[in-house]
């Protein structure tokens, strides 16, 4: 049986990538250090649905190298997910998000360079490192920003531009792990993501925005939009995102040391208005709103060109958008009860 270890295990990507994996007969390991509020349920959760199934280091990324090399020499895979994950949280204690991002990822990466097994690193990286994309021409419609030039999404070509602490931090670690890739030999593959939801997603206002606007309108709660709402992103269901890392790892000789950008593309793209709307439409969620001033960092339009990923790996968003969201509207009125205790003892 194979071994997999998931930094960051217990989060939101994580618990979906540890149900997957497990159910295609890996051994799974998570290291995670429960910092983030949510993680103790999701583990919680984990336990009640699969028993006994996954293996749970307590460790922290930034301090417990030499667990991390212990770990390196018994897994044949690691799938990297361990992050300071907010833009607002990076501007406010950048040390930590410089600690969480890139000095994390230099130990995972020093425990796999320095491992006999050397393990296949997959990275979780971010379409923040683009930035702002102020080189490509942007136009403004009644609803949502539009390329202005008929370009369908961004490539791996486009130039880099940390913007944030956190833009910084993560497009660091971006370029450390594609490196350690042609300067150590090692196998290694970085994914810019972009925006992730599905099940088990406990969005608050700083990150996880389709979790926490839905879970806004499930309970009747005031959401604050930053910016004019036009804001573009495309989305990806978490479940498309996890089959492509499973692509990448039976196709490791084709994507070592490559970068891939990832996210719904051209076809399942949303702006924050139009996602307001839908849910209005669709699911009867009408959500009081107020707007607040732009954000460091955030881009007016983000869609991921994902020719490469189709190209090499064959691998295509699955799930389009509104089966998407009315899969998580699901999920998250099924669990409503416990939703509702996690995020009146949160304070959210």
């Amino acid at each position: 049986m194979r071994k997999m270890l998931i930094t960051g295990g217990a989060g939101f990507i994580g618990v979906n990538a540890v149900r997957f994996f497990a159910a295609h007969d890996w051994d799974v390991t998570i290291f995670d250090n429960f910092s983030r509020r949510g993680t103790e349920y999701n583990m919680e959760r984990l336990n009640a649905d699969m028993p006994g199934r996954v293996r749970v280091v307590r460790g922290d990324v930034r301090t417990d190298s030499a667990k991390l090399r212990e770990l390196a020499e018994q897994h044949d895979a690691i799938l990297h997910l361990a992050a300071q994950v907010a833009v607002t949280t990076s501007v406010t204690d950048p040390r930590n998000d410089f600690e969480c991002n890139a000095l994390g990822t230099f130990n995972v990466l020093e425990a796999v360079r320095l491992s006999e097994r050397r393990p296949f690193l997959l990275y979780s990286s971010t379409n923040k490192v683009y930035g702002g994309l102020e080189n490509i021409p942007v136009a403004e419609e009644e609803s949502r920003y539009v390329f202005a030039e008929g370009l369908q999404g961004v490539p791996e070509t486009q130039q880099l531009d940390f913007h944030s602490p956190y833009g910084c931090s993560k497009g660091a670690a971006d370029q450390y792990v594609r490196d350690y890739a042609r300067l150590y030999d090692m196998k290694t593959v970085v994914f810019r993501q972009s925006c992730i939801y599905g099940p088990h997603q406990l969005g608050v206002e700083d990150q996880g925005w389709v979790a926490w606007f839905l879970i806004a309108g499930i309970f009747g709660r005031p959401v604050q939009i930053y910016g004019n709402g036009k804001q573009v992103r495309d989305l990806l269901y978490v479940d498309d995102l996890i089959a492509c890392y499973h692509q990448a790892i039976e196709h490791a000789d084709t994507v070592a040391g490559k970068v891939y950008n990832l996210g719904g593309g051209h076809e399942n793209t949303l702006s924050l208005l139009e996602f307001l709307d839908l849910i209005k439409q669709e699911h009867g969620l009408d959500l009081p709103y107020s707007f607040a001033g732009t954000r460091p960092g955030d881009q007016p339009i983000f869609i991921s060109d994902n020719s490469a990923a189709a190209r090499d790996l064959g691998w295509r968003p699955a799930t389009d958008v509104r089966s998407g969201i009315a899969r998580l509207v699901e999920w998250l009125q099924a669990h409503k009860k416990d939703l509702q205790q996690f995020y009146a003892s949160s304070g959210k």
